[in-house]
């Protein structure tokens, strides 16, 4: 049996989450399919999407709905939100979580590449808001929570487009929560400091970069997928009715 928080008014909820194939995203949605929501993602990696898929199933979870989607494509995001609606019913709880932090030199930058920088980090957060909005107005509320990231907050460099990205969702969130708080509808965010995803630990983890992390995190110990993903539940979950327009930092104590 779990040791953590079970909340009872997830239990069949509508649930949508972006990048949910693998790292945070996954982690995301097997702890929904655990709090018994109707749990539905999008991800562009089919391969890890579909293995997700199966061991959520293999643990004997209600599985959940994949719909293969390249974010950076709103007419298609569109679409497989659409289809997560019509077999689930109206999305109350959007997780906003996809984002890729590759690592680009500021000379390096061109126009075109800091466009696709926003769409694949920020620009798609907005558009999948905008298409839960009429449900959860008709269902009368609902939670979004939006991922960011500490890496502008401590001043990280070597990826200028996606820390301007990821500095940008704080005001995306504010703005949201103005707009659809008379709705009922609260919008928080998540920034993350480094959690040891699989992508994480292959690309970038080294033993200096982990000294360097320890050194400065409160926490003397690495952050795993598994503890955003119980935040996300909180912020989706009736428990934090009264909580919107917030950044939550979530980072062992970096910043």
């Amino acid at each position: 049996m779990s040791r953590w928080a079970i909340y009872p008014s997830l239990e069949g909820r509508s649930v949508f989450v972006t990048g949910g194939g693998s790292g945070i995203g996954a982690a995301i949605v097997e702890a929904f399919c655990e709090q018994k929501s109707k749990a539905a993602f999008c991800d562009i990696d089919e391969e890890a999407a579909r293995a997700t898929v199966e061991r959520i199933r293999a643990r004997g979870l209600a599985v959940p709905l994949f719909l293969p989607c390249d974010l950076r494509d709103i007419a298609a995001l569109r679409r497989v939100i659409a289809e997560a609606a019509a077999a689930h019913g109206p999305i109350t709880v959007l997780i906003n979580n996809a984002a890729r932090d590759d690592r680009h030199r500021l000379e390096d930058v061109t126009p075109e590449y800091w466009d696709e920088r926003m769409a694949v980090n920020l620009r798609h957060q907005f558009f999948a808001a905008q298409a839960v909005f009429p449900m959860m107005k008709e269902a009368g509320g609902g939670s979004i929570v939006n991922f960011g990231s500490v890496s502008w907050m401590v001043g990280q460099g070597g990826m200028p487009a996606y820390t301007t990205a990821k500095s940008a969702v704080v005001g995306l969130t504010r703005a949201l929560a103005r707009d659809m708080g008379p709705f009922n509808i609260r919008v928080n965010s998540i920034a993350p400091g480094w959690i040891m995803t699989e992508r994480q630990v292959k690309l970038w983890l080294t033993p200096e970069g982990e000294a360097e992390l320890l050194r400065r995190q409160c926490l003397k110990r690495k952050l795993e997928p598994a503890e955003m993903a119980r935040i996300c539940l909180f912020l989706a979950a009736d428990d934090s009715s009264a909580m919107t327009n917030q950044t939550y930092v979530c980072d062992g104590g970096w910043v």
